[in-house]
């Protein structure tokens, strides 16, 4: 069990993740899926890191949680992204006041013996500019008809429970649990993605899928995800994620500075930058106010963006054309950051990013 992302037990779990093969990384591969990994870490104990201790979990708080995410993703972007939607279900259902929720299906997510992902970004995001809900909720005798899709699924294929939100014909919206054996629904395979495909993230598609009244975890209200918890580390998860994979980048520079002089200056440059990236994370995630660290959380998404494409190309020419080949982990880095400029990126840290592209100051 991981006490505490000072634990040697999560190092030792973080090496063999980093080891084990690459295959669940691949670009092309849409069947792969980290079994394993994500076995091991139900078996550390990391699903307890997110939930208070009387449900079973260790009660992590949010920089510890951002400390344990930052090894976790060093040593394997896929295996954690997958982690982060799965989380993100498991505090919905932990912070529901449906006891039937609660005491049937949270103690299974909490050990790792059963899991669920999210199916969500519609509700906020993802498709909101077609003026009608793409993930219809009707209100039934003891229940909920739902029809249509949610376009952005990830690991539905490996997932037990499903939490999603669906819109009702008045606006208000509902969020609920269905097991995926339900009828009705149907899990899309995965998308072939630039980087992640092993994560399976695709569409569910649910017709006339009947959900029962006790498997509502909120709602129907307005905005229903503001109310509850989702993934936690205080809006800076993704940033998180970004500066953890640059760390691993950095790492490998490191390794390649010891018989080569040149990368020096570029290492000391990287290790002060990704220094002070972590520094203000945690210290966010401790709940330091922006005014007094002098960095936002949106400042912070936009330096990890900015950082985790440089600090991944820098190991690319310090990998060489060596780094350039498939399956070689620089290459694959390279590919896993950009994945950060189109994961819940905000329209300001967008122009920031483009503001850079274009040498042009935001």
């Amino acid at each position: 069990m991981i006490e505490s992302p000072t634990s040697p037990e999560l190092r030792k779990l973080c090496d063999r993740l980093s080891v084990m093969t690459p295959a669940a990384e691949s670009k092309t591969d849409a069947d792969a899926w980290p079994h394993e990994k994500l076995r091991l870490c139900a078996e550390a104990g990391v699903y307890r890191w997110f939930v208070p201790v009387e449900v079973g979990g260790l009660g992590w708080s949010e920089s510890d949680i951002a400390a344990g995410y930052l090894q976790l993703s060093a040593a394997c972007l896929t295996t954690t992204f997958i982690l982060t939607q799965q989380v993100s279900a498991l505090r919905r259902v932990a912070g529901t006041p449906n006891e039937y929720l609660r005491a049937e299906v949270l103690p299974n997510l909490v050990t790792g013996s059963s899991t669920a992902t999210v199916a969500i970004s519609h509700l906020t995001t993802s498709r909101r500019h077609l003026g009608k809900p793409v993930l219809h909720a009707r209100s039934t005798v003891g229940g909920f008809l739902i029809d249509g899709y949610s376009p952005w699924c990830t690991g539905g294929c490996g997932a037990d429970w499903l939490v999603m939100g669906a819109e009702q014909d008045d606006g208000a919206q509902v969020l609920f649990a269905a097991e995926k054996s339900l009828a009705g629904i149907k899990v899309e395979s995965g998308n072939q993605l630039m980087a992640l495909t092993a994560s399976q993230t695709g569409a569910i598609k649910c017709d006339q899928v009947f959900i029962d009244e006790k498997f509502v975890i909120a709602g129907p209200k307005d905005a229903v995800l503001s109310s509850g918890k989702g993934g936690g580390t205080g809006g800076l998860q993704t940033s998180t994620l970004a500066i953890g994979l640059a760390s691993a980048a950095v790492k490998f520079i490191a390794n390649e500075a010891e018989r080569r002089e040149d990368l020096r200056p570029t290492l000391d440059a990287l290790q002060g930058q990704l220094h002070e990236l972590e520094t203000n994370l945690l210290e966010l995630a401790k709940g330091v106010a922006a005014d007094t660290l002098g960095c936002s959380a949106q400042d912070l998404r936009a330096s990890a963006n900015s950082f985790v494409l440089r600090a991944t190309q820098a190991a690319l020419v310090a990998a060489k054309g060596g780094g350039y080949v498939q399956g070689h982990p620089v290459e694959r880095w390279c590919r896993e950051a950009m994945f950060f400029l189109v994961w819940s990126c905000p329209q300001p840290v967008l122009q920031s990013n483009l503001c850079q592209f274009a040498g042009i100051e935001s």
